[in-house]
């Protein structure tokens, strides 16, 4: 009991750690702002967290663990490689470029000139951890002899451009609005035709 009462706290704590943040920016975002947002002691986020680049870290690292466990469900539960880049593309589109994501990367910016520490950790908990799920997916189309590819890495990196490309800079620096279901998912389907026009056997 008294684990689940800490875990719902400490989902407050930083549900409350996004509000802040939007309101605010990232720099002038405190760890006492956090906690008077959650109705939390700052000796609490403190002991819990160590300060302000550490909780926001962990926000990052939880908000890549939703985008793995998208992933994952989408690869698991999928049948043909088809339906899973059906799935999976849509999904993957509308994690990166949901508010969060978006939040999250406006604060690894602001924190360029401080420690550097968000970006790094929003690399390697995203991109690189969610490139090789993908790519698992390729190679299985090309086992099943549906795709024909010499490099993993070069077609993965090839269809994030396609789906991703600049959507998520330009949703950073406000330059457009949040997508729509129906513009994510004409996006994904576009993306993984031009991926089987050009390694598709």
């Amino acid at each position: 009991m008294k684990q689940e009462n800490q875990e719902k706290r400490r989902r407050q704590i930083e549900a409350a750690a996004y509000d802040v943040l939007r309101q605010k920016g990232y720099r002038a975002t405190s760890m006492l702002a956090i906690a008077k947002e959650a109705g939390a002691s700052n000796e609490t986020l403190y002991k819990w967290y160590g300060n302000k680049q550490n909780l926001f870290q962990a926000l990052v690292i939880a908000n890549a663990q939703d985008v793995v466990d998208h992933l994952d469900r989408s690869i698991a539960e999928s049948g043909t490689v088809a339906d899973t880049m059906a799935y999976l593309g849509p999904a993957l589109l509308t994690l990166v470029t949901s508010d969060k994501a978006i939040a999250l990367n406006r604060a690894a910016a602001a924190d360029v000139d401080e420690t550097g520490t968000l970006g790094k950790t929003i690399a390697d908990a995203g991109r690189e951890t969610v490139a090789p799920l993908i790519g698992e997916v390729f190679d299985q189309a090309r086992i099943l002899g549906e795709l024909s590819f010499d490099n993993s890495q070069e077609i993965v990196e090839l269809y994030l451009n396609l789906l991703i490309g600049d959507l998520q800079i330009r949703r950073v620096i406000g330059a457009m609005p949040k997508l729509t279901k129906a513009g994510i998912r004409k996006r994904a389907d576009r993306a993984w035709r031009l991926v089987l026009h050009l390694y598709g056997t």
